[in-house]
């Protein structure tokens, strides 16, 4: 650990999770808003689905650590809604199952601490011509449609209300961009920058409008060693020397 402690915010999820701090990741979207105020840390993995991340919450998340996190953003479904694969193979969970598996990620996420909050993320939606047209031998055998993505998204919304948890449509906010099949992703998933940007967005809505003791907004929490440094050539002359 280095100090002084900040509040930790912990990405968890699967590949949109992973990538989120490259080529203008939602992830380093938050890292750059919460300089100085926040760590944001990630734990992402691609492939995963919501069983895998059953198996090992509590070891990712272990109840008796010395620091719990302030905030964990949860993202799993994508994989899940994939259709089953014929070898019987793949990445592919029952709604059910996947319903089952994200309430009792919840329950032990709601178990680290009092002060521990939540946002689950559901599932966006995909471009599925982009999909096709991949070059991936591993995207190309993905049978994945927006109807699957909604009614998992859909599950999570309802799981989410169930439980007091805060939930963002992804599904939803992404499609309320103008041409979003067309820019919001790389590969007909993963997201690129612009949809990124909505990610990032909707989640500092939830921050800001949460009614959170205390507030995880950015502009609620201090800033690190806010004070004027007499070393920084940005600070005026006059407010140096009261300094």
């Amino acid at each position: 650990m280095v100090g002084p402690l900040r509040p930790v915010f912990v990405l968890f999820g699967s590949s949109i999770v992973q990538y989120s701090f490259s080529n203008g990741g939602w992830g380093a979207i938050l890292a750059d808003v919460y300089a100085r105020k926040a760590d944001i840390l990630l734990r992402g993995y691609t492939g995963w689905n919501s069983r895998r991340a059953l198996q090992v919450v509590d070891k990712i998340f272990p109840k008796d650590a010395a620091v719990q996190p302030s905030l964990i953003i949860v993202y799993f479904g994508g994989n899940d809604s994939i259709g089953p694969h014929p070898s019987g193979l793949g990445p592919h969970v029952p709604l059910p199952e996947y319903t089952e598996n994200m309430s009792r990620i919840a329950d032990h996420l709601k178990s680290l601490s009092e002060k521990t909050r939540i946002i689950f993320l559901t599932c966006p939606p995909i471009n599925e011509e982009l999909l096709r047209q991949s070059t991936s031998a591993a995207l190309s055998e993905i049978v994945r449609t927006n109807e699957t993505c909604q009614r998992y998204s859909e599950a999570c919304i309802k799981l989410c209300n169930d439980m007091d948890v805060k939930a963002i449509d992804l599904w939803t906010a992404i499609q309320k961009q103008d041409d979003w099949a067309n820019i919001c992703f790389t590969d007909g998933i993963h997201l690129s920058s612009a949809g990124s940007r909505i990610v990032a967005e909707e989640i500092l809505k939830v921050l800001k409008e949460a009614e959170w003791e205390p507030s995880l907004h950015w502009k609620s929490l201090p800033t690190e060693f806010g004070e004027d440094s007499p070393y920084d050539l940005r600070v005026e002359p006059s407010r140096k020397r009261k300094s």
